[in-house]
C-alpha cells in the first residue's frame, strides 16, 4: 500500500519533542488546505499536554467553510516561536507566508511539485487530497475524532471535485467510508460546499465567461477578469475558485486557463482533461498536479497588462508541447 511510505515513527518522534504545535496552510487557502489544517488541529486540541494553534497568513478566508469545526480558531499570525510547524497542502515554503528559518516542519501534502522543504516530508502525489495523506498518517498515531473526520472529508470531497477526478480510486472511497463511519454527515458537507455561493461569485463568473477565447484549434480556452471587474463585483479570490472548470468542460478543450488580475500580479489557474499542465506551472515557479496547477506572474513581468501574461502562458504551452501528449 502507498501509505506504507509514510514516515510514522519519525512523525511520532518529532511530535513528542515539542510542547507546542503550529498548523499552517497555504496562502488563499481552499477547502483541502483548511480542511486538512483544521482536522489536524482538532486532533491536537484534545491533547492537554500540548499547546496548538492553527494559522493562515491570508486575512480573507472562504466564508462557506465556516461550518468546519474550529473555523473561528484560525488566526492570521503565529504566536508560538518554539513550536513544531505542520504545513498542510502547501507545495513550497514561500506559499506559507511566514518566515520559518530554523524551524522544524512536518510537511503534509499531495502535490507532485512539492519541493520537500520539511524536516519530515509526508508527501504522496498519488493521493487525491492532502487530507487523505493526513488521515492515513494520523490514523496510525492518534484516534480520529468526529471533528477531524468532518474536516478531512470536506477536504477530500472538494479536492476530488465530488469524486470526479482521475485521482479517485477504491482507496479514496475506503477513506471516505471510514470518515462517514466516524460521524460525518455527507449531506451537510455537500450543502455547504454547493449551496452557499455568494452573489459576487455569479457576478464575477459572468465577467469571466464574457471573456472566453479559444485558441490552438479550440484545444485551449482562456478566461480573464481584471482588477476593476473584481472590485466592481465585490468578488474575493475564493469566489473565483472553479471558474476554469467551466472552460474545461467544453468538448474540444484540453487546457483551460483562467487569469485574474490582483494587486501582486496576475494569478493563473490551469486545468486540463488529461495532459500534464504541472510542467507549465513549474516553468513559472508555480506548481500543482497533472490536471490542476497554478502560479502568479509578477506585474513587472507583464508591463503591458493582463493579455500579455496570458500570451506568455500560451507560448509556454506551445513550447513545452503539452498538447501533443494526447
Amino acid at each position: 500500500m502507498i501509505s506504507e511510505n509514510l514516515p510514522y515513527e519519525a512523525v511520532k518522534n518529532i511530535i513528542a519533542k515539542y510542547k507546542a504545535i503550529t498548523i499552517l496552510s497555504h496562502l488563499n487557502p481552499d477547502a483541502d488546505a483548511l480542511g486538512t489544517a483544521l482536522g489536524i488541529y482538532a486532533l491536537f486540541a484534545e491533547d492537554k499536554s500540548k499547546k496548538v494553534e492553527v494559522v493562515n497568513a491570508s486575512t480573507s478566508l472562504p466564508i462557506h467553510l465556516d461550518f468546519l469545526p474550529n473555523f473561528k480558531k484560525i488566526k492570521h499570525q503565529m504566536d508560538y516561536t518554539d513550536s513544531l510547524v505542520i504545513s498542510c497542502d502547501c507545495g513550497s515554503l514561500d506559499r506559507l507566508g511566514f518566515e520559518l528559518s530554523g524551524r522544524e516542519i512536518l510537511n503534509i501534502d499531495h502535490h507532485q511539485s512539492n519541493t520537500k522543504y520539511g524536516s519530515i516530508n509526508a508527501v504522496l502525489p498519488q493521493y487525491a487530497s492532502s487530507s487523505q495523506v493526513a488521515f492515513s498518517l494520523f490514523e496510525k498515531i492518534k484516534t480520529i475524532n468526529k471533528d477531524t473526520a468532518t474536516c478531512f472529508y470536506t477536504a477530500l470531497l472538494s479536492d476530488t471535485r465530488y469524486f470526479t477526478t482521475s485521482s479517485v480510486n477504491e482507496e479514496v472511497f475506503n477513506v471516505a467510508q471510514k470518515l462517514v463511519a466516524l460521524g460525518v454527515k455527507p449531506d451537510v458537507v455537500s450543502f455547504n460546499l454547493t449551496q452557499r455561493r455568494p452573489l459576487s461569485s455569479f457576478r464575477i463568473l459572468e465577467k469571466a465567461l464574457a471573456s472566453l477565447c479559444l485558441t490552438q484549434e479550440a484545444k485551449v480556452a482562456t478566461l480573464q477578469v481584471t482588477k476593476e471587474e473584481i472590485a466592481q463585483t465585490g468578488a474575493t479570490v475564493s469566489d473565483m475558485d472553479g471558474i476554469a472548470d467551466y472552460a474545461k468542460s467544453l468538448v474540444t478543450v484540453e487546457i483551460a486557463l483562467f487569469a485574474m488580475e490582483l494587486d501582486d500580479g496576475v494569478r493563473i489557474s490551469l486545468r486540463s482533461k488529461n495532459v500534464d499542465i504541472s510542467k507549465v506551472a513549474m516553468a513559472f515557479n508555480g506548481g500543482g498536479h497533472k490536471v490542476a496547477a497554478g502560479f502568479t506572474i509578477q506585474r513587472k513581468s507583464c508591463k503591458d497588462g493582463l493579455q500579455e501574461c496570458i500570451n506568455k502562458v500560451l507560448e509556454k504551452i506551445t513550447a513545452l508541447g503539452v498538447l501533443n501528449e494526447k
